[in-house]
């Protein structure tokens, strides 16, 4: 046996390499999922052919195309010639990465294991595939047309057909083929002649066949797009669910939606317009059931013939086609009436009909392939994919195998574990009202049987809906469960956190959180976290301004400044931001707080149970408080508020996410003081009495103490002035914390505002976040506080409403919310800046913390297009002693703690900036849960990214 017989035996005795499957029905009508279309040359059997005309052979985008032809066909060449040097599988190829010896036909085996493990990954990732090899066997055919098929793509053939004479002389011109027998040319020119007529019943959905070098010279491949690629079209759409006959409901959407409608002279309803050009989609089962199927079908076959809308097919109107073409079918489920309805009809009507079912495509892609329609849902592997396996899926969704107790088969829930990037908009099961589920919505609301037809606006993700005139066909069961997945559906998966993971960000790219980082996010966010529902947001860290070389004036007082105003203003002087805003720093902990309207709302939008109308937690995600009716009880005087403020109806929505500081610091920290800041006092405030008095007593005796004696008594006054800094940041709270604080009122006047044990406590908000529909992050932070400003305003009313006649009107002591003072400073100003300095030494003289300095614009890039810092922190300096240490700001330790490191420290804030900022897109436009908290995730996994704690 010659290497060329050895070689062919090879390639047509390869093990399968999975089972084979759904081949199935294609779409009728289309190019790629309708029949096999067979082109040949000017002469089809033998004879030769006149010269040849140039060629276009129209190649699907996504495909697999087998190249089939002879030893010497030129088939290498023409691949060359007409694909991407990446695009062509090379059985030689093969051969040599296997063996080094593209020769060697003791590797065919393994060669051709090779190449259908690269050609199943790239058709894996949506990329055109050529194979080049001989292909003559319908065995090695089998293996590549079943490789299609597991991945939802047409296989193509091009056959080159060369006489004998070109493959003989071609083979002898090359070295390693010099020797080839002619009887081997022969026997693949026999295989071939086999295979012409029997190439599109193997599979193959396009047959081109080229007849003489000529024909083959004359070729020009030619991509087509899938009929189902619609990625230029962007919109904007309304997209329409089920209609079932339901023409007059239909009528009254559509005008809700803004279309104008086009009759005929009968009065017909043939067109609708938008005046703004926007798309009407329509997701199938236009018909059955309905009153009126014809008027259906007249209106949505005029809007898609002159270009208004677009249509995929249902699963009634597939049944309908087959009717139509005389098929056997069963009139059940509303077909019946469909029937008789179409029978008052003419022929010409009823024939368009079924010309317009047979061009229906299975599914679109959509909006550069952010959106995908179809009639029962469609996981991502499918999307853009055409087979008969895609096509059932669309029309009918997938089943368990089960049946319910009304006979009706159990969908699989396939939208339980969507996680596509694409938005499924999707009908076919009825359900009571149209919710989004992991980035999947069913419209399917049950019109026909007395529910309501439901559009979706693209991309304003808005819901528009009307009711049914009357219930027009009487559902087999009760509208009582939801489309697949359902409310109680899974919403988060460990897969979608677990390992190194990429998060896309509008603000920042693609942002890396490595895989122990992501270990270390889990444990917190499984053990210790709030429901995940509830948990949409978590803030950024946030870097300190410049290290500052500062000294401090004045007698007596050593050491200097670690950070003070000057750096920070300088430092967005030079990222050329003139205006900033500074915010008092709160002597608290940072708290993230979603206030919902009602509990309707809470469980509407955030899918919570009874009771529960937001939540109040740390920057970490943890409950600042162990028991429910703690937090409720703060969110129901934020709510009041909120209302009293006007902000509901003002801001549109039904939920506010606020970002916000919570005191006082001892309020969570409480183990913390203890262990560790208390300790210290406490130590220092045991030993040093003794110290200094033993010290004392020596100096009085006449000992030379007098240099130790004053190193000891420094010690104390900054161990001292350690206790007093901490202490600021505690106080009691609960009945009676008024009295002791000394601030306002006694405890039953807390009562009477309706605290109660909340006495003490106070909420600062700074930031509304998010609201429903829209992300305010990007709102100046001037108008973020005056409309915080109003809310705070608004509690002293709320207070006198809650404290009623008994407690004789408005309570006179501070309520739960707290002001957030500010000064804006133009950093290009000497005087401004100067102000601002002077605003800052008189916060942190008075034992404030310091200040947060801000942009006033929010989202404010550089010159170079990054991202600046959204804020930086300017800690006073003895707070700081609480961070570095009673003795920080003598000389020798000041000048070590000079030498700090912030490039980490910067880097990690603007990343976590980025994903905060893209957590709040993501839950302002409706994504689903498991979208936010990969972003939300992200940020509380770079949170264990090693960077010193003090900064």
């Amino acid at each position: 046996m010659t290497d060329v017989d050895r070689s062919e035996q090879a390639d047509g005795t390869q093990r399968a390499h999975g089972p084979r499957q759904g081949s199935g029905t294609h779409e009728g009508g289309t190019q790629q999922e309708g029949g096999t279309q067979q082109e040949v040359g000017t002469q089809q059997e033998g004879g030769g052919a006149p010269a040849a005309a140039l060629r276009t052979l129209p190649v699907p985008d996504l495909s697999l195309v087998v190249l089939v032809g002879a030893t010497g066909s030129g088939k290498s060449t023409f691949a060359a010639r007409h694909f991407k040097p990446t695009e062509v599988l090379s059985s030689d190829f093969c051969r040599g990465l296997v063996s080094d010896d593209e020769n060697d036909q003791s590797a065919s085996g393994d060669a051709f294991d090779v190449l259908h493990f690269i050609a199943g990954k790239r058709l894996a990732a949506g990329r055109l595939t050529v194979v080049d090899a001989t292909n003559v066997q319908s065995e090695a055919r089998a293996q590549l047309v079943r490789l299609a098929r597991e991945h939802d793509v047409l296989p193509v053939a091009i056959v080159l057909d060369v006489p004998e004479q070109v493959c003989a002389e071609r083979n002898a011109a090359r070295a390693d083929r010099a020797g080839l027998p002619r009887r081997v040319i022969q026997r693949h020119q026999r295989e071939l002649r086999r295979s012409l007529r029997h190439l599109e019943r193997e599979g193959f959905r396009k047959v081109h066949v080229l007849r003489g070098q000529e024909e083959v010279a004359a070729a020009r491949v030619v991509t087509e797009r899938r009929f189902n690629d619609l990625r230029h079209l962007t919109g904007p759409f309304d997209i329409i669910g089920d209609i079932h006959g339901c023409r007059s409901e239909l009528e009254t959407l559509l005008g809700r939606l803004g279309y104008g409608l086009v009759r005929d002279a009968l009065g017909r309803s043939v067109d609708a317009v938008h005046p703004e050009g926007r798309t009407a989609v329509f997701v199938g089962d236009l018909v059955d059931r309905g009153p009126d199927s014809p008027g259906v079908l007249r209106l949505v076959m005029g809007m898609v013939g002159a270009g208004h809308a677009l249509c995929v097919p249902g699963n009634h109107e597939n049944k309908l086609g087959r009717y139509l073409k005389g098929r056997k079918v069963q009139a059940t489920h509303g077909l019946a009436e469909t029937i008789e309805q179409l029978d008052k009809e003419d022929e010409a009507f009823r024939a368009e009909v079924g010309a317009f079912i047979q061009g229906l495509v299975s599914h679109y892609v959509l909006d550069g392939g952010g959106l995908v329609v179809c009639h029962a849902g469609l996981p991502e592997k499918y999307h853009g994919r055409t087979s008969g396996r895609v096509r059932s899926f669309a029309l009918y969704g997938d089943t368990t195998g089960e049946t319910d107790e009304f006979g009706l088969p159990v969908r699989y829930p396939w939208a339980e574990d969507y996680r596509g990037r694409a938005a499924v908009v999707y009908g076919h099961t009825p359900t009571p009202r149209a919710g989004w589920l992991n980035n999947t919505i069913c419209l399917d609301t049950g019109c026909v049987f007395g529910g309501a037809m439901t559009a979706l606006r693209w991309p304003e993700r808005e819901l528009v809906d009307v009711p049914a005139e009357r219930v027009w066909y009487e559902p087999t069961k009760p509208l009582a469960t939801e489309a697949p997945g359902g409310a109680d559906g899974r919403p988060l998966d460990l897969n979608d956190v677990a390992g190194r993971r990429i998060v896309e960000t509008r603000h920042m790219g693609r942002l890396a959180v490595r895989e122990e980082n992501a270990a270390a996010a889990l444990e917190v966010m499984s053990r210790f976290a709030i429901d995940p529902r509830l948990l949409p947001y978590l803030p950024p860290t946030m870097a300190p301004c410049a290290t500052s070389t500062e000294e401090v004036g004045g007698e007596g007082v050593e050491g200097g400044y670690l950070e003070h105003p000057a750096e920070a203003f300088a430092g967005y002087r030079a990222d050329g931001v003139r205006e900033v805003v500074c915010e008092e720093k709160h002597m608290g902990s940072r708290a993230v707080v979603l206030v919902c309207r009602d509990e309707t709302a809470a469980a509407e939008r955030f899918g919570v149970p009874k009771g529960v109308s937001g939540a109040l937690y740390t920057r970490t995600g943890r409950p600042f408080f162990d028991d429910p009716e703690t937090t409720e009880r703060i969110l129901r005087r934020v709510r009041a508020c909120v209302e009293e403020a006007g902000l509901w109806a003002e801001l549109e929505t039904d939920w506010l996410l606020l970002d916000a500081e919570l005191m006082p610091w001892s309020l969570k920290a409480t183990g913390l003081l203890r262990k560790q800041y208390a300790a210290v006092g406490a130590a220092s405030g045991a030993a040093f009495p003794g110290v200094l008095g033993a010290l004392e007593a020596a100096a009085a005796r006449g000992v030379e103490v007098a240099p130790l004696l004053g190193r000891q008594r420094d010690r104390a006054a900054d161990a001292a002035a350690f206790t007093a800094a901490y202490r600021r940041y505690c106080w009691r709270v609960g009945p009676g914390a008024a009295d002791a604080s000394g601030a306002g009122q006694a405890a039953d006047a807390a009562a009477r505002a309706g605290l109660g044990e909340l006495d003490g406590v106070r909420l600062a908000p700074f930031q509304i976040l998010a609201v429903q529909g829209r992300s305010l992050a990007g709102l100046p932070h001037t108008e973020q506080l005056a409309l915080i400003d109003r809310v705070i305003a608004a509690e002293g009313a709320v207070a006198s409403r809650d404290a009623g006649p008994a407690g004789g009107g408005a309570v006179d002591r501070p309520g739960l919310l707290a002001t957030t003072r500010r000064i804006v400073v133009d950093t290009e100003d000497e005087a401004s800046v100067a102000a601002g300095i002077r605003w800052w030494l008189e916060l942190t003289g008075a034992g404030g913390e310091g200040m947060v300095v801000k942009p006033l614009q929010a989202l404010v890039r550089r010159g170079d297009g990054r991202l600046v810092q959204p804020g930086v922190k300017c800690r006073g300096r003895e707070y700081l002693r609480i961070i570095y240490g009673p003795e920080y700001t003598r000389s020798e330790n000041l000048r070590r703690l000079r030498v700090r490191h912030l490039g980490h420290k910067r880097s990690l804030a603007l990343r976590e900036y980025a994903l905060g900022l893209e957590a709040l897109d993501r839950l302002a436009e409706g994504e689903p849960l498991w979208r936010v908290h990969e972003a939300v995730f992200g940020v509380l996994a770079l949170e264990s990214e090693p960077v010193d704690p003090r900064l």
